[in-house]
Formats: C-alpha cells, structure tokens, sequence
C-alpha cells in the first residue's frame, strides 16, 4: 500500500512541476522583458522572459530594448515553454520563435538585457552577457550601466 501512494505521489508531483506550452500571436509590449500574448482561444496572457531583466522605460536603453524585442516578436507568432507564474500574474518563460531561437537568448547576446542570477545559473547566459559586455553592446556602451535595482538618479535616467 506504502508503494501505491509513492508512486501516486511521484506522478502527482510529476503533474505540478511539469512545463507546458503556449503557442500565439504577439499583440503587445510592455516593455524589453514582457508582453502580451493571444493564444487561439482569444485569451491574452501576459508574458515575462525568464532568467533576464531588461532596462525599465525610464532608464538608459529601455526604450531602445523595448524596440529591440518589438522588430523580432510583434505581431508574430511564437511557443512559450513555461511552468509557473510571478507575484503579478505574469507567465514566466522562455520564448521560440519561428526560426527556432530564443528569444532570451538573442536578446542577451545584443546586450539589451542583464541575466538575471536570481532566477536561473544559464551558464550560455551568462556567457551571452559577458561578450556583449566585453564588446559594449547597447547597454553595456555605459561603464556602469543602471540596473533595475539601483535607484534612478538624474545622472542615469533618461529625460
């Protein structure tokens, strides 16, 4: 009987850390790291790129990221791999597009986001960040560029 409820356990925990997929239309930004998704049943979901942390609006590069991702996914079609959502409701995820990239990952790699350590030890995001630092991509054009958690100063906001 021990054994039944094991592996019924098993299955049941199995079943709650399991990812699943959404597949749609994107129909809005927000900003560099967060959208909105339509699925085919009409139903929009708002969407958080996972494991990276682009500059808000009102910080240096934040529009300009938010351009950065809006040229690749609006008004396109991409699959979000998720598995749990955010103290906002948000869906956290990793996003494909068409061809097959992700999208975190391109984003990185143009030096429009930070890695986010906090939420995920991606050992190629890291490497992805440390070359468009190392080569002064978009934000890291800045020596010390502003961070989400650093206060805003009129020094590195955009006015």
């Amino acid at each position: 009987m021990n054994f039944k409820k094991s592996i019924l356990s098993i299955l049941l925990l199995a079943l709650y850390i399991q990812t699943f997929a959404l597949y749609g239309k994107v129909v809005g930004l927000h900003d560099g790291d967060s959208f909105t998704l339509l699925d085919s049943n009409n139903v929009q979901h708002k969407i958080r790129l996972h494991g990276i942390d682009c500059p808000e609006l009102n910080q240096p590069f934040g529009k300009a990221a938010k351009q950065f991702v809006s040229d690749l996914i609006f008004g396109n079609y991409v699959n979000v791999e998720t598995n749990k959502k955010d103290r906002y409701g948000r869906t956290i995820g990793i996003v494909t597009l068409a061809n097959n990239t992700i999208l975190n990952e391109v984003i990185l790699k143009n030096g429009y986001a930070w890695h986010y350590l906090e939420y995920g030890t991606n050992s190629l995001w890291y490497e992805l960040e440390t070359n468009a630092k190392a080569n002064k991509l978009a934000l890291w054009l800045d020596t010390n560029p502003a961070s989400k958690d650093m206060p805003l100063t009129t020094a590195n906001a955009v006015l």
